[in-house]
């Protein structure tokens, strides 16, 4: 469950001039998921195309991203059986208050990312 070299090769570019642009809203929504008990594990499933897995909380059209920005937390990934080692995610999971943790969507792999918040100015 770490950063995939692969990935940031192929999509770090666009992830990060996305990120720019979605950052202070996916805080926000970490934040919110947080504070009201949903969950301690929020996720960010983002992808190019449509998928099933989250709410989507910004789509491509709206900010004129190469990406959908869905969310949604841990207990789906399980519930799914994307995660299976529930325990070993919650380990490897960074501080929610400092990295935003995507789940990147493509049509060859899937992968988590951990991508840090900017810094507030």
């Amino acid at each position: 469950m770490q950063n995939d070299p692969e990935l940031n090769g192929k999509y770090l570019g666009t992830i990060t001039k996305d990120f720019v642009l979605v950052a202070d809203t996916l805080k926000e929504a970490s934040y919110q998921v947080r504070k009201r008990g949903f969950s301690d594990f929020p996720i960010f499933p983002i992808s190019q195309t449509s998928i099933p897995l989250g709410q989507l909380l910004i789509g491509k059209n709206e900010l004129a991203t190469d990406f959908n920005y869905h969310m949604t937390y841990l207990d789906e990934f399980v519930q799914r059986q994307l995660v299976e080692d529930e325990e070993a995610f919650k380990k490897a999971y960074k501080n929610p208050d400092e990295f935003c943790c995507l789940f990147v969507v493509d049509q060859t792999f899937t992968n988590f990312l951990f991508v840090p918040y900017p810094e507030d100015e």
